[in-house]
């Protein structure tokens, strides 16, 4: 995909990986609408790619909000005249076992991380068949290849934009639009420090499974961006960001059942 004038949009471009993907377009001359429910880290965002020399919109999104999605493609159209490029970036984290997280933060969760990319999609794709060349990147996770304890809520929102992301793929197979999806591994973002976590949960424990986190996040985001938009031009079905997805990827077919000792052993983890 060739990026220079095209028009991407991207949520949760505040920060992490979006803002880092946002960056990347910039810098190959494609033009932003930038989306992110934090309105501040959304405005440093939209300066810094504009300062690379693109035109770049900012629009103060929730993608659980199901009207404001359903808007959103009018805003795009009318600033930039087209759209070839929806990143659904956005997301949020949930800590805890399922039987301590409660039914409301359980489908606050999903209600981000999986309909708010099918919201989304379903918003931008008769924009995206309109152009001359389009693209649906969906952001999933290493914990949408393997599902550890602890992260039942999310491991299932991010198989779900998997299995999602690869249906449509087939079904627009022969179309102007192509689908990606991808399953970053340990980048250092503050998804950790940010991640919602149920009443009732220990403290000490809380503070134990952050510290873990936290030391699997190593990659900068920058260059997880990067690897995400090189992908893209691609035009690559599926980006693994990082050798611990790459190494997880293929653990998890030769040990579909048992990977987790394995990987339990090797991290540290419980």
């Amino acid at each position: 995909m060739k990026l220079e004038d095209r028009v991407a949009v991207v949520t949760g471009a505040g920060g992490g990986i979006g803002r880092a993907i946002a960056l990347s377009l910039a810098g190959r001359g494609c033009r932003l609408s930038l989306c992110d429910i934090r309105e501040s880290e959304l405005a440093q965002a939209a300066r810094d790619a504009a300062a690379l020399g693109v035109r770049c919109t900012q629009h103060c999104l929730d993608v659980a909000d199901a009207a404001a999605v359903a808007d959103l493609p009018r805003q795009v159209l009318a600033a930039h005249g087209k759209v070839n490029l929806v990143v659904n970036n956005a997301g949020v984290a949930l800590g805890g076992n399922f039987d301590q997280v409660s039914e409301t933060d359980f489908d606050w969760l999903m209600q981000v991380n999986f309909h708010g990319v099918v919201r989304m999609t379903r918003a931008f794709l008769p924009h995206l068949k309109a152009a001359d060349e389009g693209r649906i990147v969906n952001v999933s996770s290493l914990y949408g290849l393997v599902s550890p304890p602890g992260q039942s809520a999310y491991s299932a929102s991010k198989f779900a934009v998997r299995g999602f992301s690869n249906a449509l793929r087939h079904e627009l197979e022969g179309t102007n639009v192509g689908v990606t999806v991808v399953h970053p591994g340990g980048v250092a973002t503050s998804i950790a420090k940010n991640a919602r976590v149920s009443a009732g949960i220990d403290a000490e424990e809380v503070e134990r499974r952050r510290k873990q986190a936290d030391r699997l996040l190593r990659m900068p985001a920058q260059r997880a961006g990067e690897i995400i938009v090189e992908g893209i031009e691609r035009d690559a079905a599926r980006i693994l960001v990082g050798n611990d997805a790459k190494i997880v990827s293929v653990l998890e077919r030769i040990m579909p059942v048992n990977y987790w000792r394995l990987l339990a052993a090797l991290t540290g983890r419980d």
